[in-house]
């Protein structure tokens, strides 16, 4: 029976022995005869086989397996340990290979050695190998399931650390830098492949597993005052604000300057008092809300030629870059530079300090995030046998349902570490045996199983539990309370329906939905509800005859119809603005929207 053929999804020939084929075909590649980016893979099912030799295909390293036995031998070992030999002469060696998706379908791979047997075809160079970077960075992964290892890999990308060397010659947008970071005590292997000590991003705590007066509960976290004073948590938010001199048509230009008092949109001296004579704001200098940064005015938008000679038309218009809404802090850097079309550029690099405070989000390696609850004095917090007080305290219920051992296994692994001064090997599938750890640990002159007495700072008493105490690589995630807290009462409104503005940039209103409504109604506060849906009432007046939205001129102070005239009642009616212009909407359609008024009895 002969087998078709394809290369690349084509169509080449036939073979009439696909199993000498295929094995002809990886001895040569082994050998360096036939280039090793080809691939092939044989569906017997469809009697198919396909060679791969395209762009864009996932592959992947193995080991080559013969009769049970790896390529890979002791010798080759050794002359990589000592720099004999690399990566690609194992390749050319026929040692390693790598495989895409289509020629892993006919391979039977080895986790480990110790699985191999004489139908295994490849073996794992390491089982970390299934991770991507910031998975193979979560300690004892191999011990909680896969969707917290998945949340621990995803957390890590949010957390503040020392992103980069040179970040006070970078202008980045919205960036953070932790303070004082630490390489953790529980490190694996890909902390060191990657060099996790040059931009580590987190701090190692001192954490109490325990709940302290339901502060703690629904995965909120205490914190320990005294250690936010010592610097836990503790970084800088950095945001540069930008302008350019741009050219319009007409031998117009922007100008960067203090706008003078005859500019439209002038705002006030106030406002403009921190910029100095070239328009632009000196380093150092605290800001707050409303504080003009760069000043700057434009030529007016529609400009005309027979504009040219009207004074009113013809003042320029004020378009300098102010603090927004809800943001504050020092100006750190001011850089005046050009563009790529020549135009002045201006940046001003803005930094706020950011203190750990309530609703600041941190999070372990293992998915286990949450929010400050409360911030406890170091004199409140409770105190083990041996006078150590946690930096934190983590709630014991996130972890029966979430099943994440390795958050515990971690935090005996970081007392050893720290006691006995040494890294711990928390590499997944390869870590640091448990029981090791205990035994260590009891050594030290702690209890095996990690618990201590514990006594309640407030009172002095003994807590008659045992508290799980160690200490943990905890990470502050971006999500600061200082960037989310939003709240209005009065404040603008959109053109088109009179509505409140949209989003916290915006300085807009809290929508109140569907749902929401229910809520109230199912309260029955009714004088609330009004309220919450006055935010666009308007008066209007309406013909009582024809139905349609009348007219009321306030000049002469009288109302008529548009169709029915002056001979007829009108009465002024409260609605939503956003219905008076759907109404509106319908009439340009064409429709009639007439509304029928009853009295009030």
């Amino acid at each position: 029976m002969t087998v078709e053929l394809y290369l690349n999804g084509k169509y080449v020939g036939g073979v009439e022995d696909p199993v000498l084929f295929i094995e002809q075909f990886k001895s040569e590649r082994r050998k360096g005869n036939i280039s090793a980016n080809n691939n092939i893979g044989y569906n017997e099912k469809a009697g198919k086989i396909s060679i791969e030799s395209s762009k864009g295909r996932a592959r992947r390293p193995l080991i080559i397996v013969k009769d049970g036995i790896p390529m890979l031998t002791e010798k080759h070992v050794k002359q990589l340990e000592k720099d004999e030999i690399g990566w690609s002469d194992l390749m050319h060696q026929g040692v390693i290979e790598f495989l895409d998706a289509g020629e892993e379908e006919n391979a039977l791979i080895a986790f480990s050695e110790k699985e191999l047997r004489s139908e295994h075809t490849h073996l794992e160079i390491t089982p970390m190998n299934m991770f991507g970077l910031t998975t193979s960075l979560v300690p004892f992964a191999n011990h909680t399931p896969t969707p917290r290892v998945n949340m621990g890999s995803k957390n890590q990308k949010q957390a503040l650390g020392f992103y980069a060397a040179n970040y006070l010659v970078r202008m980045d947008m919205d960036v953070n830098l932790l303070h004082s970071p630490q390489v953790p005590i529980v490190k694996t292997m890909m902390h060191d492949i990657y060099g996790d000590e040059h931009h580590p991003a987190g701090q190692n705590l001192v954490v109490a597993v325990m709940s302290y007066d339901g502060y703690n509960m629904e995965d909120a976290i205490v914190i320990n005052k005294g250690s936010i004073d010592r610097g836990l948590g503790r970084s800088t938010y950095y945001r540069p604000s930008i302008t350019a001199e741009l050219r319009y048509s007409g031998g117009l230009v922007d100008e960067i300057s203090i706008p003078d008092k005859e500019v439209k949109g002038y705002k006030s001296e106030h406002d403009y008092r921190l910029l100095e004579k070239d328009g632009i704001i000196y380093p150092e200098a605290k800001i707050s809300e409303g504080d003009v940064i760069i000043g700057k005015t434009s030529p007016p938008r529609f400009l005309s030629s027979l504009d040219e000679y009207n004074l009113a038309a013809a003042t320029r218009r004020e378009s300098s870059v102010a603090v927004s809404h809800g943001e504050q802090g020092v100006v750190d850097f001011v850089l005046i530079t050009e563009n790529e079309e020549g135009n002045k550029l201006v940046q001003v690099r803005i930094r706020d300090q950011r203190i750990p405070e309530i609703g600041d989000k941190f999070t372990s390696r293992h998915g286990q995030k949450g929010v400050v609850g409360l911030i406890v004095p170091q004199s409140d917090m409770p105190f083990t046998a041996s006078g150590i007080t946690p930096d934190l305290i983590f709630s014991p219920h996130g972890i029966p349902s979430r099943m994440t051992i390795s958050h515990l296994i971690e935090l005996i692994g970081g007392k050893v570490g720290a006691l006995a001064g040494r890294n711990i090997d928390g590499t997944t599938f390869h870590s640091e045996k448990e029981m090791d750890l205990r035994k260590e640990l009891l050594s030290l002159g702690f209890k095996d199983d990690g618990v201590e007495t514990v006594y309640n700072g407030r009172t002095g008493e003994c807590y008659r539990a045992k508290i799980f105490v160690g200490n943990m690589y905890y990470l502050k995630l971006k999500h600061m309370v200082a960037n989310k807290i939003h709240a209005r009462a009065r404040g603008p409104i959109q053109l088109l329906t009179r509505q409140p503005t949209e989003g916290r940039a915006k300085e807009g209103g809290l929508r109140l939905g569907e749902m929401e409504k229910d809520t109230f109604v199912a309260h029955g506060a009714s004088l609330l509800l009004k309220e919450r849906f006055d935010s666009d009432k308007t008066l209007v007046p309406v013909c009582e005859q024809c139905g349609l939205i009348a007219i009321h001129d306030a000049h002469k102070n009288r109302s008529y119809c548009p169709i029915c005239g002056d001979n007829v009642e009108i009465t002024n009616i409260e609605i939503s603005y956003a219905f008076k212009l759907i109404l509106d909407e319908f009439k340009s359609l064409g429709i009639y929207p007439k509304m029928g008024l009853t009295h009030k009895y």
